[in-house]
């Protein structure tokens, strides 16, 4: 019974996902996270010395696309913004109000993965806003942080064990 209460919740979060916004490039979080396995932190490189994560830089997608796929349409528009020596003009997904003070280092440093507030951007095409991350959704998790040992564990569809043992964001 529990694991037909996951499968639906997953199926109908798969479904009825949140539409993301459009981005100046097709960026794949599926593919880069998800199959070829780079780790966020490669791309947002200012998430374990900062406040914020940070936005990827055309030179870090560079490093990559100057020799691979450099002839698909997307990577021909990172190449633009390359030679122009323009930043991409990425749209933000997640932005906490100004009163409020977040440190992604402070969570990167304690081991939290970006999936617990993120959700699973390794499956995801284009990431959406998976949490609210309104203040009551933040302290839930503080009053009640699932175990880091528990964090790994997977269920038969690959979800975060968080996803099984919280109510729907």
């Amino acid at each position: 019974l529990a694991l037909a209460g996951i499968t639906t919740y997953g199926l109908l979060r798969s479904v009825f996902a949140p539409k993301p916004p459009e981005q100046p490039i097709a960026f794949s979080h599926k593919l880069h996270a998800g199959q070829l396995k780079i780790d966020c932190q490669y791309c947002h490189t200012a998430a374990r010395r900062s406040t914020s994560a940070g936005l990827p830089s055309v030179e870090r997608c560079m490093g990559c696309h100057k020799y691979i796929a450099v002839r698909k349409p997307e990577i021909r528009k990172l190449a633009d913004y390359w030679e122009k020596k323009q930043p991409i003009p990425w749209v933000r997904i997640y932005r906490v109000p100004d009163f409020v003070y977040f440190s992604h280092k402070r969570h990167v440093r304690a081991g939290v993965r970006c999936q617990e507030c993120h959700g699973p951007v390794q499956t995801m095409e284009a990431v959406y806003k998976y949490s609210s991350l309104e203040m009551g959704w933040c302290l839930n998790c503080h009053q009640q942080p699932v175990p880091k040992d528990e964090w790994a564990a997977k269920s038969p569809l690959g979800m975060d064990i968080y996803e099984k043992t919280r109510a729907p964001h």
